[in-house]
């Protein structure tokens, strides 16, 4: 099968051109770059080139687009559409994988509908004859949206809107200790004309004080509610106010809502000392998150597969993410609704613009939420991971609103039997989602030698629903406490526990808060061990990375950072395997390709140790190129949290509030709360799609408790994509692969 490709704008794209190219490749096809965008296309010659495996080495980290982006006025034209036609024609490309936002999309899909007329034209004016038309007489077409606004209908993010937050909260964290020492109020703009996605999600990651969008503007009188919260949270001790304003925003007539009249209006209500920052540019800048390239990764394998299975009979489609899960949605139909959002806008609509912009609305129920019973306690259990301090901080905030008391513990559950609890108010939590780590201290301990001063210590502080945030070890608690419910009625209360580690290791969970840092501490730090080897002989670098059993960090750590090789337990290896794989990068090597990436889990192999993989590559790649190894340690732990993690954890912890709330509810009789079913001793994680509660008693069986780890692993599936990334030959399981699927409107209940 003969196959060919192009893409076209992007942003923070190169790893989506890298998955494309070595994915057409593996597949047999013949994978062609065109430079410029349409213009390119327009244009021919020089701007459509032939892609090699090799042309695409080393740019996993490079920001921006390889090969180029531009507008070109030219394509909008019928006439520039057939000098297109003629350029592909002359090709033999039948294919287009396209990258960009509604507006790329939007001209491929129209040159898709027109290319068999284009074709008549060109036969015509004997451009092409008879035989080149019938061979290239269908064009397929598969999209990928590129932007950093995540303006997109259909999918719940785009590439390049993580890296886009990246670059936004590394600034708002600098900003924020200048702002803390001269007791400043700082309002930031940031990119979004139409779209407040970056605006709102910023707010949440760093704890804004307030947040204007253009889809939701705010109502009338809102610059003295404004001022009123500014004030209110000064008078609580906080020594700063940021303000986040989407460059589109507007207020309800329609008028632009500006950061200098933003910061005008703060000045002459309040006199508090007020600068303006303009992030800019800056956002669309910098070097790809580690969730941005898994991402564009599995986008551009997803996109490859798509045009496998197209035929003239199938619509054009664009690849999306749908919880933890790619899938293929119509085309036009996402364009329609992306243009009906902003139809809704101009028609002042604004709560069908919020509806139509999806899962969106997730993040906007969950800020307003952030505005003041039952006694409920919050714990970290386990080893510190980032983003626990946004969940508590969530939590806390969730739940008192919703009327609850909150008490929050000290160093896990042995800080619970020492009596280590006090109440937590709205103030306590201020600045904690940016802290990495954990405030309120974590321990390992096991709550199941110590029931009775546990049980105690509840009835002391009268709790009536308990939040867990941990790894492993809080999953072992809650099923521990769960059980001991038989023994002590104490624990017949509602128990809810949020997934926090950076191994990634927890079963009923496809991602856990802190894993994202970790992963972007691993890909930073790959970033720059190979950059240190620049301009040096060939060179092959052996990482270790943590972890524990599960291969979780080494295996998606390894496709964000391009590896070679993974050594995880999971896939059991031998020192045949060994050999297969130092032969296999050193006939890479004698090629173009000057440096090696190899990724090992700490615990793949207890006779295979880093030292020894690091010797034996050493030895059997003499000559070629010589071999150095890293433990990347606790750095991999530490750390601010990514806004991936801000934000996840934030989400979450009130989503887990808000189940609880429902629960003491539902089991609160003659006076006391009574809950002993499995459905109030829960597990909240994401499974593929959505957000589900799970009881930890049913996840008993779905758990390898010998080595910490679930029986079944969904990230396994992207081993073999790193291996065929990295130019192995391999089977590749498409039995995932997404399915064309209509678009769901979102339409959330009036109570929401």
């Amino acid at each position: 099968m003969r196959m060919n490709w192009r893409e076209s704008v992007l942003i923070s794209m190169n790893a989506a051109v890298r998955a494309v190219v070595r994915m057409g490749i593996y597949v047999g096809a013949k994978v062609y770059f065109i430079h410029e965008g349409y213009q390119g296309m327009v244009d021919g010659g020089d701007n459509i080139e032939e892609a090699s495996w090799e042309s695409v080495s080393s740019m996993l980290q490079v920001g921006g687009t390889v090969i180029g982006s531009a507008r070109c006025k030219e394509f909008r034209s019928h006439e520039g559409r057939l000098k297109a036609a003629h350029q592909l024609v002359k090709r033999g490309i039948t294919n287009l994988c396209v990258i960009g936002g509604d507006g790329s999309l939007t001209g491929a899909n129209l040159f898709r509908e027109e290319w068999s007329g284009l074709l008549e034209e060109l036969v015509q004016q004997s451009l092409i004859d008879e035989e080149a038309a019938q061979n290239n007489s269908e064009l397929h077409i598969v999209g990928m949206v590129g932007s950093i606004d995540n303006d997109f209908c259909g999918t719940d993010m785009t590439i390049g809107t993580d890296s886009a937050l990246h670059r936004i909260i590394e600034v708002v964290d600098a900003i924020m200790t200048t702002a803390q020492s001269h007791q400043r109020t700082f309002v930031l703009e940031v990119m979004g004309r139409h779209c407040g996605y970056l605006a709102l999600v910023s707010a949440l990651a760093c704890g804004a004080d307030w947040v204007l969008i253009p889809e939701m503007p705010p109502e009338d009188g809102w610059e003295e509610h404004m001022c009123q919260k500014l004030s209110e949270s000064r008078s609580r001790g906080s020594r700063l106010n940021i303000i986040i304003v989407a460059e589109g925003a507007i207020d309800r007539q329609g008028k632009a809502i500006t950061v200098d009249n933003v910061k005008d209006l703060v000045v002459s209500c309040l006199g508090f000392d007020t600068r303006v920052t303009i992030l800019g540019h800056v956002q669309r800048g910098g070097t790809p998150s580690a969730f941005d390239r898994i991402l564009a990764s599995r986008m551009g394998v997803e996109a490859v597969l798509a045009l496998l299975e197209a035929s003239d009979s199938t619509p054009a489609c664009v690849v999306s993410l749908c919880g933890n899960q790619a899938v293929r949605l119509p085309l036009m139909e996402c364009v329609q609704m992306t243009q009906d959002v902003q139809k809704s806008m101009d028609e002042k609509n604004f709560e069908e613009a919020v509806r139509l912009r999806g899962r969106y609305i997730i993040c906007l129920c969950v800020y307003r939420t952030f505005l003041c019973s039952f006694n409920v306690a919050v714990l970290n259990v386990g080893a510190p991971a980032a983003g626990m301090n946004a969940a508590v901080r969530s939590a806390v905030r969730v739940g008192i609103t919703e009327g609850h008391k909150m008490f929050a513990v000290n160093d896990g559950f042995e800080g619970f039997y020492k009596g280590q609890i006090k109440e937590i108010k709205w103030g306590d939590v201020a600045g904690w989602t940016g802290q990495g780590g954990s405030i309120l201290g974590t321990k390992r301990t096991l709550p199941a030698k110590h029931l009775d001063k546990i049980a105690e210590q509840i009835r002391i502080h009268n709790i009536n629903a308990l939040l867990v945030i941990g790894g492993f070890e809080a999953f072992e608690c809650l099923l521990q406490l769960y059980e001991a419910r038989t023994s002590h009625e104490d624990f017949c209360i509602p128990m809810c526990m949020l997934p926090a580690t950076i191994s990634n290791n927890v079963p009923g969970t496809d991602l856990s808060i802190g894993a994202d840092t970790s992963l972007n501490a691993i890909v930073e730090t790959c970033d720059r061990i190979k950059q240190s080897a620049s301009g040096t002989k060939r060179r092959v670098f052996i990482i270790e990375t943590m972890g524990g059993y599960c291969g979780y960090l080494a295996s998606v750590g390894g496709l964000a950072a391009g590896a070679d090789t993974v050594y995880i337990y999971e896939e059991p290896f031998n020192i045949r395997d060994l050999q297969s794989n130092v032969e296999h990068l050193t006939e890479k090597m004698k090629t173009g390709i000057q440096r090696g990436l190899v990724l090992r889990n700490e615990n793949s192999n207890e006779n295979f140790t880093t030292d020894f993989i690091c010797q034996l590559y050493s030895e059997e790649g003499k000559g070629v190129f010589d071999c150095r190894k890293n433990v990347l340690g606790h750095m991999q732990q530490g750390g601010a949290p990514s806004p991936f993690d801000r934000n996840f954890g934030t989400k979450i912890a009130a989503k887990a509030i808000q189940w609880i709330s429902r629960k003491l509810k539902e089991s609160y009789k003659d006076g006391k709360v009574f809950a002993n079913t499995e459905d109030t001793a829960c597990l909240l994680g994401m499974r593929r799609r959505t957000m589900a509660f799970q009881p930890v008693v049913q996840l008993k069986d779905e758990t390898d408790f010998a080595h910490r780890i679930p029986k079944e692993q969904w990230w396994l599936k992207l081993h073999p994509l790193m291996k065929i990334l990295a130019k192995y030959k391999t089977s590749y399981d498409v039995s995932d692969s997404g399915q064309l699927e209509p678009v769901t409107r979102i339409r959330p209940k009036k109570a929401d």
